[in-house]
């Protein structure tokens, strides 16, 4: 999947950073078009420059890597570590039963609903960017 979202952002003049463990180096290559890569010594060091150099936070149908990621940053923004936008691209409903999850959370207490809002959805990529796009003032709730 990033491979294939690497692809088409260099194709249409975007840069593509990769930022890449080293204990991943011997299992899966880095993408070989990429503008930048950074070789670093753990996951936690990718996700802080990740973060950090990132404008905005999509989460792609994918594996428990992606949901580690996607509610690290939910986090990190409900304790005011970050202000950038982020959400979940729910590809043919892929993210249906988690974002029921969510709202089941919110249902019961353990999440306010309050904070559930600044999670952008969407099924369409064009419009889940305009959404973020538009979001890029947001900040996080106190």
């Amino acid at each position: 999947m990033m491979g294939a979202v690497a692809d088409a952002a260099l194709a249409n003049g975007g840069r593509v950073i990769g930022i890449v463990p080293k204990a991943l180096l011997g299992k899966e290559g880095p993408h070989s078009g990429l503008t930048e890569l950074h070789v670093v010594e753990s996951m936690f060091e990718r996700k802080s420059m990740m973060i950090r150099l990132s404008d905005a936070f999509i989460g792609l149908p994918g594996g428990i890597g992606t949901l580690d990621e996607l509610f690290e940053i939910w986090t990190l923004s409900r304790l005011e570590m970050h202000i950038k936008p982020y959400g979940i691209l729910n590809v043919a409903g892929f993210y249906d039963p988690l974002l029921a999850c969510v709202d089941h959370m919110v249902a019961q207490r353990f999440l306010d609903h309050d904070e559930r809002l600044p999670l952008v959805v969407d099924t369409r990529a064009d419009s889940l960017l305009a959404r973020l796009d538009g979001q890029q003032e947001w900040s996080a709730p106190k």
